[in-house]
């Protein structure tokens, strides 16, 4: 497979040179400064129509998609979401806010979060739509904000008790896990939620992200829908079985996770566990956030060093760890292009690492490359998701810039941060 497949569907090379949207990335490096973040808008709105289709085509009842905003959340990914009539999954007021400023309406706005602050809750019920509770403690504070005129509609977040095969620092449904309540701590609540006068209208369960086996999902929405008709929902009511369906990242990553075999298996399931159970068909909700972002967005590195020590070769980039953590944190795999020449014979392998004063900080190792020059660019493909919205300012490092591709434009959605941004918030002395 062509390492081309893993950028976004816009991406091409021209004269050997490669380009997204008809953009040469080489004037884009040149015009905004790297690293530069740049995201593809029809490779968006290629995986959101996939996702809408395939549950159009497998699910009889009403069905939405929630776009996970922690995978990455800025203005113009809002105002995307918002022209795709998606929901936004938030977590806490910081979120909330980006998601009101985006224009977002509330009813679109649905709120997670496993330790939601007093301030988290309050946003909820000021500008979200839908809150999922965590646990009793936060539905008790949250029911002291009950004779709100305007109060969010409140689903329960089940820990099945069962995990994905990912790694175990993104498994979030095992028993050990800090997310989500047991069945018998859900009953309770709903109980509350009856005795407060508190709408509870749904469920929600995740299990864990970048997985590519949903066989655990079965199982799991078999104990939801139970919980669901000991609760008694009649009418119009709503369940999400999360999101977390994996995308490749690097050639032992292929082939790319079945999407239309993954939404088939959830919807087969809900249907086959409403009808046992004798429950209305629910508005299902799935809350992709990686697959629909993560092959939209590259990431663009400047080569400033090239070592050739200890029997390795590295290129010295100049960003990592504090806009890609994910290596640090995963052991996440990625590949890579270089801009020019990419069609030149992949001579050795190369480790490419960051500026950061941490030896983890290392994007990417042991990949066949062409020997590449400082001053060369590369290209990364699939950084849509879990870069900027975990970047850091780690050595005093200035977040990237990020640009739109849209209609064969090019535009800047957020610009580099600068040394004075990272003064802004320091209190001078008197």
């Amino acid at each position: 497979m062509s390492r081309l497949a893993f950028f976004p569907d816009t991406a091409k090379i021209e004269g050997d040179v490669l380009t997204l949207a008809g953009q040469d990335l080489r004037a884009l490096a040149d015009a905004y400064g790297t690293p530069l973040y740049v995201y593809d808008q029809k490779t968006l709105d290629n995986a959101v129509a996939g996702y809408q289709d395939a549950l159009a085509s497998f699910y009889p009842g009403p069905a939405s998609v929630t776009y996970a905003g922690k995978a990455a959340l800025f203005l113009a990914l809002v105002r995307w979401s918002q022209r795709h009539g998606l929901w936004l999954d938030c977590t806490g007021e910081g979120e909330i806010a980006i998601a009101l400023a985006g224009g977002a309406p509330r009813e679109h706005i649905l709120v997670h979060g496993v330790n939601k602050s007093q301030a988290d809750i309050r946003s909820a019920v000021e500008y979200a739509g839908t809150i999922v509770v965590d646990n009793l403690s936060e539905l008790l504070r949250l029911a002291g904000f009950a004779h709100r005129a305007q109060f969010p509609e409140v689903w329960l977040r089940l820990q099945p008790g069962l995990a994905v095969s990912t790694h175990a620092y993104i498994q979030t449904g095992q028993r050990s896990s800090k997310f989500g309540m047991e069945a018998e701590e859900l009953l309770q609540a709903a109980l509350l939620c009856r005795e407060r006068g508190l709408p509870l209208t749904g469920l929600h369960f995740h299990l864990g992200s970048q997985f590519r086996n949903p066989a655990p999902l079965q199982p799991a929405i078999e104990l939801a829908l139970e919980l669901a008709r000991q609760i008694g929902f009649t009418d119009v009511w709503h369940f999400s079985p999360g999101g977390g369906l994996g995308v490749a990242y690097h050639e032992d990553d292929l082939p790319q996770p079945d999407r239309d075999a993954y939404i088939r298996l959830i919807a087969e399931s809900v249907k086959a566990n409403c009808q046992k159970n004798r429950l209305p068909l629910p508005r299902l909700h799935l809350e992709p956030g990686r697959s629909l972002v993560a092959r939209a967005g590259v990431a663009l590195y400047r080569v400033e060093t090239v070592k050739r020590q200890g029997g390795r070769t590295w290129l010295l980039v100049d960003g990592g760890l504090a806009d890609n953590p994910r290596h640090a944190l995963y052991g996440a795999q990625y590949s890579c292009l270089t801009v020019a020449g990419a069609g030149r014979e992949r001579s050795e392998r190369v480790h490419i690492a960051g500026p950061y004063c941490e030896s983890g900080d290392v994007l990417i190792e042991d990949l066949p490359m062409p020997e590449v020059q400082e001053g060369e660019l590369l290209a990364v493909p699939v950084c849509g998701a879990y870069h900027l919205s975990m970047s850091s300012n780690y050595n005093g490092a200035r977040r990237p810039a990020v640009v739109w591709l849209e209609n064969g434009q090019a535009r800047l959605v957020q610009r580099r941060e600068t040394v004075e941004d990272l003064l802004r918030r320091e209190i001078p002395e008197k």
